[in-house]
């Protein structure tokens, strides 16, 4: 629970690398997250600091992030924010802010974006029925007043026998 999310809004800096490893998919990405201000003596917009953070997806999320995100592609990421810092013997000190994925997805206060649903693997063993499709249909006028009249019948039946 001691975990530090974060929600970043920004550019794909470069292009997602996908890779398939042992415990399923993973892919990452840089992202260019670059406060606006508006400057009051100019009277406009001015772009302040860019921080650079590396995203991290996995299992699914990866799959359908290599399928929809490019460079230049404005998105939204929520995740877990770690920063790691290292020092190697005879190189300069460096620190890397990483974000852990949780979500991504295009900023659409910046564009359009057409969402489709990916087809999910069945978790059912190979020997198990398939469960049908219930029917979401709305019955016809005609057969819910039947419906009604044979459950008014029932609770008829059902005070006689409690007598």
């Amino acid at each position: 629970m001691n975990e530090t999310m974060i929600c970043a809004v920004g550019n794909v800096a470069t292009q997602p690398v996908y890779r398939e490893l042992a415990t399923g998919a993973s892919v990452r990405f840089r992202l260019a997250a670059t406060a606006r201000y508006l400057d009051r003596e100019k009277r406009e917009w001015t772009d302040g600091h860019t921080n650079f953070f590396t995203v991290w997806a996995n299992r699914q999320l990866a799959t359908n992030v290599s399928g929809s995100i490019n460079v230049g592609d404005p998105v939204v990421v929520q995740g877990r924010l770690k920063i790691r810092s290292e020092v190697r013997e005879g190189q300069p000190s460096w620190t890397s802010a990483d974000i852990d994925a949780v979500a991504i997805g295009h900023d659409l206060a910046r564009g359009t974006s057409a969402f489709r649903r990916t087809q999910r693997a069945e978790t059912a063993g190979a020997g198990a029925p398939a469960r049908p499709e219930p029917a979401w249909e709305t019955p016809p006028a005609e057969a819910e007043d039947q419906r009604e009249a044979a459950a008014e019948t029932e609770d008829r039946r059902e005070a006689v026998a409690v007598t």
